[in-house]
């Protein structure tokens, strides 16, 4: 013990006696640490703030969407061949079918697209929502501020009605009422008839640039296609998920004459499976990030390692001496290593306070710019930190500590 006790000592002097050179050392130790420390934080509020939005929506809904046959649900091949419209087998009459389940007591089908509305000399590029009248009931963030929600008889007679999103009422008629008056899409008039309290973002995506529009009309009069893009079913029991689940794709799989599972052109899943989805890939690209930001810890234990050759050729008088007077290649090996691994330590923790630093001002920041994001520094990302930075420090202040515990007394002294 009086070993190491006299080790550490020597080591924190070396290190007082270089301040400038043990300064950049831990600098490149810092970067390192927080890269790491906001990789992990940053993408956990992230991850966080986007599973509670989706949740917002209830967790007693499951959601049916195109897939592409035989490509598992999860797969970004999925994806992206689903919402490119690529997969157009999905219909109302599918949909209505699959609301006769009797454990579902709510639905609404649909499109999102995008057209120029124009009131007057007003123009916006706008999201088109085209919905079936459910969303009004199922959806409880939808609110209306003024005016009435179309119907199913406007949906069923393809009427030219609208419901106007809180900022997209705000671009196109500013403090004037839009209740009753016409805008332009794709130069035919759309009565307003009402228009939705403020919302706000939900994961990114603003509804209120949103113009709701009735389905059906959506579908004949404005984009041309009579396929659906999702759906979304309320559950009277959220007990039975399951079995509602397997039952909805029985009554697809029977609409669309498919006996090969393996064959399904579309998915069945619930809040639970979306969030499931999520982890997954925020675990993988946290994995990714990790891995790069890992490489300025690299760096760093490369610059530890040249300050401590450094060290070992400035001071090899000093080893001789010690050597001389019965020092043991150990008592050497342990004062360099110690100097290496103090470095890192400060390294760490200074690179976990500054993270924590740089979270409270991302927090403050996407909350002031209408992000309910909360980034903290988890026990993950500390823990992470402080064993990259004590790996750091061992592996490469361990060759040349061990480099200078073999000189010999002899030719350390003659080399001085």
């Amino acid at each position: 013990m009086h070993e190491i006790v006299v080790s550490i000592k020597m080591a924190l002097k070396n290190l007082r006696a270089n301040k400038g050179r043990a300064f950049l050392s831990i600098l490149g130790i810092v970067i390192g640490v927080v890269s790491v420390v906001l990789v992990l934080s940053l993408g956990m509020g992230v991850k966080h703030y986007i599973v509670g939005q989706i949740e917002s929506f209830g967790t007693d809904i499951i959601q049916i969407e195109p897939k592409v046959p035989q490509v598992s649900k999860n797969s970004s091949k999925n994806i992206q061949g689903a919402t490119s419209g690529s997969v157009t087998t999905f219909k109302i009459k599918d949909v209505e079918e699959v609301a006769k389940i009797s454990n579902l007591e709510g639905y609404y089908a649909a499109n999102i697209g995008q057209a120029i509305a124009s009131y007057k000399e007003e123009t916006k590029q706008a999201m088109l929502y085209a919905t079936t009248v459910g969303v009004f009931e199922l959806d409880q963030q939808v609110k209306l501020a003024q005016g009435v929600a179309f119907d199913d008889g406007d949906d069923q007679s393809l009427n030219q009605v609208v419901v106007l999103g809180y900022e997209i009422k705000n671009v196109l008629f500013g403090e004037e009422n839009p209740v009753g008056k016409n805008i332009k899409i794709k130069g035919s008039n759309y009565r307003v008839i009402g228009f939705l309290e403020e919302r706000g973002t939900t994961g990114f995506f603003n509804f209120d640039q949103l113009i709701y529009v009735p389905l059906r009309t959506y579908q004949k009069k404005i984009a041309g296609l009579d396929y659906v893009q999702a759906a979304i079913f309320k559950l009277r029991d959220k007990k039975m998920i399951e079995a509602t689940i397997t039952e909805a794709a029985d009554v697809m799989r029977q609409e669309h004459d498919i006996d090969n599972p393996d064959k399904d052109d579309f998915a069945v899943n619930s809040i639970e499976e979306i969030t499931q989805i999520l982890d997954k890939v925020f675990l993988i690209i946290n994995i990714l990030l990790i891995s790069l930001t890992s490489i300025s810890l690299i760096v760093g234990g490369v610059g530890i390692m040249n300050v401590m050759y450094v060290s070992v050729t400035e001071r090899t008088a000093e080893i001789g001496l010690r050597k001389a007077v019965g020092a043991r290649n150990s008592n050497i090996l342990k004062q360099f290593l110690f100097e290496a691994v103090f470095i890192t330590i400060l390294g760490g923790i200074a690179g976990i306070a500054l993270g924590k630093i740089i979270t409270l001002v991302a927090t403050k920041l996407a909350i002031k710019y209408g992000y309910a994001i909360s980034f903290g520094v988890s026990w993950h990302a500390v823990a992470l930190g402080v064993i990259f930075s004590l790996i750091t420090g061992v592996v490469f202040g361990l060759y040349p500590a061990r480099k200078a515990s073999q000189l010999s007394p002899m030719e350390a002294l003659r080399k001085d």
